[in-house]
């Protein structure tokens, strides 16, 4: 029978460090925690951008909780703290818009459930890469308490009647204290240290109601309220990576 030479011996044992290092990189706990900060921008009937209304942004605060399904997934829990605000005197044209001067105001207390999807699946950092872009989406619902108002210059709209019609309507509707979301949105993870990154995200939600800014039948009926957030953040990854204190490989 014949003896591993020295050079063998020397290739099984440097295989042997190098899978043993490479396990103890990857053994994260499956729990994260992250924070946000952020600005809440409001897209509805209020204002003449199809982007939102970036005259009235408010800002936001968000918690999160998250468990790792795979490399490639992970499922999210948010609580999101903000302000929704609309005013439509802002915008000089077109010029209805100072005359009807619609405007609302309304905290928004936020609990959803995400899936993301780390396009790189790099949860763990398991390729080494600092940049990793994502994909989430989900459901949640939000809680409001919608303030608003209206100097509505009659005079001006002496020859469109339904305008005073359906601001007398929607005043005598009381806007909804809690609404269904459908939150989407892309962000971006960068690895500052193997257990702390540094995130941004951006995050629409869909909603099923025309009565966020409490308002409808004297705008558009027709066209649901939206909104979205923009936010940077941390997200602190639990557990027992890297324990024999070894740098990560990258590839």
């Amino acid at each position: 029978m014949n003896k591993p030479n020295k050079a063998g011996v020397f290739t099984i044992i440097v295989l042997s460090v190098s899978i043993s290092l490479a396990n103890a990189q990857l053994n994260l706990s499956n729990w994260q925690i992250g924070v946000q900060g952020g600005v809440l921008v409001y897209q509805g009937d209020l204002t003449p951008s199809a982007l939102g209304s970036y005259k009235t942004v408010k800002p936001a605060l968000a918690f999160y909780i998250s468990r790792v399904l795979t490399p490639s997934f992970i499922v999210r829990t948010n609580l999101a703290f903000g302000t929704l605000r609309g005013n439509e005197s802002l915008y000089k044209t077109p010029a209805y818009r100072q005359q009807r001067n619609l405007s609302f105001s309304s905290p928004v207390t936020e609990i959803s459930e995400l899936l993301v999807w780390n396009m790189f699946g790099n949860n763990g950092n398991e390729i080494g890469k600092r940049f990793s872009p994502y994909l989430f989406g989900g459901v949640g619902v939000n809680f409001l308490n919608v303030s608003r108002s209206s100097s509505l210059n009659k005079a001006f709209f002496v020859n469109d009647p339904q305008v005073e019609i359906g601001l007398n309507q929607d005043l005598n509707r009381t806007p909804p204290r809690a609404i269904m979301a459908l939150p989407v949105g892309i962000g971006v993870e960068y690895y500052l240290t193997p257990k702390i990154a540094l995130t941004t995200e951006t995050n629409f939600r869909y909603t099923f109601t025309d009565y966020l800014d409490g308002f409808s039948r004297v705008a558009n009926p027709a066209k649901k309220d939206f909104y979205q957030s923009h936010t940077i953040g941390l997200v602190f990854k639990f557990g027992k990576k890297n324990q024999l204190d070894c740098p990560v490989i990258k590839r």
